[in-house]
């Protein structure tokens, strides 16, 4: 009978005192901003969700894109998205709109049966067009082009490399010998916060700077625009950014904790992303897509101002997400897209 009440008593003092010391406890977890659970549970209370408003690809790195209603997303980024760029002729290394502004005034297009891509050159007297195959066959390339290493950033990879005949208007137009090059077979791995050992695979792209996906927020841009009105700069378009995929928004800049979202529709198997890093910006937004004019200012000077939030860059603003996609199929506008989680430790590797 002793041992009974002894126990009963026990039990009674445990049951009292134990709220007593939890209660601080959860108090302050609950209040903890730096708690890595505690986003995942308003997660789950309320997901975000918003709509594919544009999907964007640009064939050739640095060049003027175009949008699509709908395309084929793969693990290396949308289909023909940065599949080509151009190189320095005598270097075989990648040249951008950083050093040549006047690459945004080259167009790119698809061919009525969209077969071929149809790049336009500006030119002294008349625009000059190019017609490659979107998706080159073996016995093609052999034929069309040689094979040697190209440099992108500080890494190496293969391209098969036009004939001089598909180069020269290319050459006349930025005034220097330069090289159209489409992305060889050797897989090019991604570094950085995509690398194996922290994407948890091994995945690959074409010739994007680190990874396959740009996604961009429609409500974060018009935030900005508000920002650059009130300094009596015009608006800008997302087109500045060269987002693959824009959404709608839920609010501006909520894409900052990203971490996976996911694409669906009715009918339609999802495709899910892992949202890697912040998207850090160096001066191409300067760069107007129409003329090539380089603002000296916006919308840089804007961004920096407010948008350095990532531990990681401290020293580039950051605009949109970048994303590994997990799984391939079609993507179309219109379809949701899902945030499925979210993190606060986002922080930004180097990867190039």
């Amino acid at each position: 009978m002793l041992e009974a009440n002894t126990v009963s008593i026990l039990v009674l003092a445990f049951l009292i005192l134990f709220p007593i010391f939890l209660i601080p406890k959860l108090k302050g977890w609950t209040h903890t901003s730096q708690s890595t659970i505690l986003p995942r549970l308003r997660l789950w209370r309320k997901r975000q969700s918003s709509e594919i408003i544009s999907l964007r690809m640009y064939p050739i790195k640095s060049c003027r894109g175009f949008e699509v209603q709908k395309t084929v997303l793969k693990e290396h980024g949308l289909d023909l998205d940065r599949r080509w760029m151009l190189v320095d002729a005598a270097t075989n290394e990648f040249l951008t709109i950083r050093q040549i502004p006047d690459m945004t005034r080259i167009g790119t297009a698809l061919s009525d049966d969209g077969l071929d891509l149809l790049v336009t050159i500006p030119g002294a007297e008349s625009v000059q067009t190019v017609r490659v195959p979107c998706h080159p066959s073996h016995d093609w390339l052999a034929n069309n082009t040689t094979v040697a290493p190209v440099k992108i950033w500080d890494s190496d990879t293969d391209g098969y490399i036009y004939s001089d005949s598909v180069n020269a208007p290319f050459s006349a137009f930025l005034g220097r010998p330069v090289a159209l090059v489409y992305k060889g077979p050797t897989p090019r791995v991604l570094k950085g916060n995509g690398a194996p050992k922290l994407l948890g695979r091994v995945q690959t792209t074409g010739f994007p700077d680190v990874f396959p996906i740009l996604v961009a927020s429609e409500a974060s841009l018009s935030e900005l625009n508000v920002r650059l009105r009130q300094k009596g700069v015009d608006p800008i378009t997302v087109e500045r950014f060269r987002p693959n995929i824009v959404i709608r928004g839920e609010s501006p800049w909520s894409e900052d904790s990203w971490k996976t979202v996911r694409i669906s529709a009715e009918n339609k198997a999802p495709l899910d992303l892992d949202i890697v890093a912040r998207c850090a910006r160096c001066l191409v937004p300067n760069v107007d897509p129409d003329t090539a004019a380089k603002h000296k200012k916006q919308p840089w000077d804007m961004l920096i101002s407010y948008r350095r939030v990532d531990e990681g860059i401290k020293w580039k603003p950051c605009f949109g997400m970048l994303g590994a996609p997990r799984s391939e199929g079609v993507v179309e506008v219109g379809m949701r897209l899902e945030v499925l989680e979210e993190t606060n430790e986002h922080r930004y590797i180097t990867g190039f």
